[in-house]
């Protein structure tokens, strides 16, 4: 029977916070919140559940001290986990209040459920973001590649790159050119090829690749940087120029969605900047 461990440390109070905020902040959010069924509501329940159930399953797994037997690299999992918390609470902490409290402005014992909810997520996310912190390789530190600058911004562009589905598949706005329709494969191919690092590292297979793994990161951090850097530049131009896009305003979510192009390509290049420091320096 294995031996339960009770360490005191600050990153188990770190994920044991989290661990009741998430659990706080969707448990309020469907007892009383009057939530809608679809749509921004239950991306924030997924937000806050999701997080809740990971950050669950590695505080067990830490607990009854199974990391040697888990089938995941425990140097990478955690890291990444707490990661994709930490944004999906944030974009939980920003759409909740901006559907259920400023648009519908709801009165009652339902606005004190929806605020609580609110506070609760700003609250996990910022636990989320102290796991992170305390977790994150340091200079001179052997760790996971998860754990360096290079994987937490591998795990950040797969997250921006999902909004920008969202945004740019309901309504479709991609379609009307053959310039747009590149940025809709530049998205796709780079958010593939960075959610294939993320599982590599995590699964622990970056020995399976047939070359190697560093060589692979330098040559798809410039291939993605050049992909995004185009994307950057025609998506606006084809959504916003009048003689392309028509006599129709610019919508919302077309904008954001130029504006999150604009940051991956910040994220990309300064992932191809980390990258090229780890490989070439540390040679």
């Amino acid at each position: 029977m294995p031996l339960i461990v009770l360490p005191t440390s600050q990153l188990l109070w770190v994920r044991v916070a989290a661990l009741l905020f998430t659990c706080v902040a969707f448990s309020v959010a469907a007892h009383g919140a009057w939530l809608h069924h679809g749509g921004a509501g239950d991306w924030c329940i997924f937000c806050w559940a999701f997080s809740f159930a990971c950050t669950l399953l590695v505080l067990l797994v830490e607990l009854f001290g199974l990391q040697a037997r888990a089938p995941v690299s425990w140097k990478n999992f955690p890291i990444t986990v707490a990661c994709y918390a930490c944004l999906l609470c944030l974009s939980a902490s920003v759409i909740f209040p901006l559907f259920f409290l400023r648009a519908q402005q709801p009165h009652g014992e339902a606005r004190g459920y929806r605020i609580a909810a609110t506070v609760f997520s700003c609250l996990a996310a910022v636990a989320y973001m102290g796991e992170v912190s305390l977790t994150k390789a340091r200079p001179g530190e052997v760790a996971g590649y998860m754990a360096t600058a290079p994987g937490l911004l591998k795990v950040c562009q797969t997250f921006v790159a999902c909004v920008i589905f969202l945004l740019v598949s309901d309504p479709v706005t991609y379609d009307r050119h053959a310039a747009l329709k590149w940025c809709m494969a530049v998205y796709c191919i780079c958010f593939i090829l960075s959610m294939a690092v993320v599982v590599l590292c995590v699964g622990e297979c970056t020995g399976w690749l047939p070359f190697p793994f560093s060589k692979f990161l330098s040559a798809y951090g410039l291939l993605a940087a050049v992909m995004y850097l185009t994307a950057t530049i025609l998506w606006p131009v084809f959504q916003f120029d009048r003689q392309y896009a028509g006599g129709g305003r610019a919508s919302s979510e077309t904008i954001a969605a130029a504006a999150l192009t604009a940051l991956n390509f910040l994220l990309y290049l300064a992932d191809l900047a980390y990258t090229a420091r780890l490989v070439f320096v540390s040679a």
